[in-house]
């Protein structure tokens, strides 16, 4: 038996509405030792739902006997209001007959496409799945793990904007100062130093001895709490499902990183109040441009009915 691994990740369907094919799925995801997916039926399986599963991609590949007793939850969700978004769960043993698991009937399509429904904004729908192993058997062999952990790394790192921008800037910059047994860059040499002085302990889980990954994974984590940093107005939903699978890496990776998911679920409120209250404004300027448009019409009329009378209308 394997030990047990947790792993959220998101998969964002652009063009929703516009998707001709039964189904589509979601690049394939380095959990543990083996790759998931996402696969969806946009107009439905034998029923009017979005129908959603989780598939093992390279199910072939793994050794003959293998089977993963998987907890899967799934989530669409809500970009308007986080309590509403729509959230399904199972555990199932996944194996070399039954490679995928999940839900026929996730969210009627109806709803799903309603007008201000907030499942379906800008054409986009967004889900977020998270998988944990609760049994595994049959497992690669330690050359074929470090491989696969090495793939694991290097698709985390690559599609995930956040650390884009960090190889982007490392690119830039060559020059790096040690703080803490990290190697960051100047830039982010007073950011890192206030982070250990108010979280000694922050990194003490963290094991990785490479001094490249290493540094990776610090200007991450410097990354993240930057984009938490940004204005509300500046944020998008998208943004915040990004941060909370980044903390889940960092998790991983053995950060001690309770605090900022505690400022991101403040975050995430704020965020709520800012749209409920965008929405609440609309409703009354929509309201005030209504009254504004019949105290016009009103005040034509009153004028109209007090206009002195002509001549000719007396005669």
């Amino acid at each position: 038996m394997a030990k047990a691994v947790d792993k959220k990740f998101c998969w964002e369907i652009k063009n929703f509405s516009s998707l001709n094919s039964e189904r589509c799925h979601s690049v394939p995801v380095v959990i543990g030792d083996c790759k998931w997916r996402l696969v969806a039926f946009p107009k439905g399986y034998k029923a009017d739902y979005l129908s959603l599963y989780l598939e093992v991609a390279d199910f072939k590949s793994l050794p003959s006997g293998w089977r993963r007793y998987v907890k899967f939850r799934a989530c669409i969700v809500n970009q308007l209001s986080q309590e509403l978004s729509v959230q399904q769960e199972t555990q199932r043993w996944f194996d070399q007959n039954a490679p995928g698991w999940g839900f026929e009937n996730m969210l009627l399509l109806t709803e799903l496409n309603a007008k201000d429904g907030g499942f379906l904004v800008n054409g986009q729908v967004m889900i977020v799945a998270e998988v944990e192993f609760l049994e595994v058997i049959g497992t690669l062999d330690e050359s074929e793990k470090t491989q696969e952990v090495a793939q694991q790394v290097k698709e985390i790192i690559q599609p995930n904007d956040l650390i884009n921008k960090t190889q982007e800037v490392a690119q830039q910059v060559k020059e790096s100062i040690d703080v803490n047994g990290f190697q960051v860059l100047p830039s982010q040499v007073e950011s890192v130093r206030r982070i250990f002085k108010k979280h000694p302990d922050i990194a003490v889980g963290f094991q990785v001895k490479n001094q490249h990954l290493r540094k990776t994974f610090m200007n991450f984590l410097v990354n993240v709490i930057e984009t938490m940093c940004q204005s509300l107005q500046e944020l998008s939903n998208e943004d915040l499902v990004e941060v909370d699978i980044a903390l889940t890496y960092l998790k991983d990776a053995g950060f001690k990183v309770d605090w900022l998911e505690k400022k991101l679920d403040h975050v995430k409120e704020k965020k709520e109040k800012e749209q409920s209250g965008l929405i609440i404004l609309q409703g009354i300027e929509q309201q005030l441009h209504e009254l504004m448009h019949k105290c016009e019409k009103k005040k034509s009329e009153v004028l109209s009915v007090g206009a002195p009378l002509k001549f000719d209308d007396v005669v």
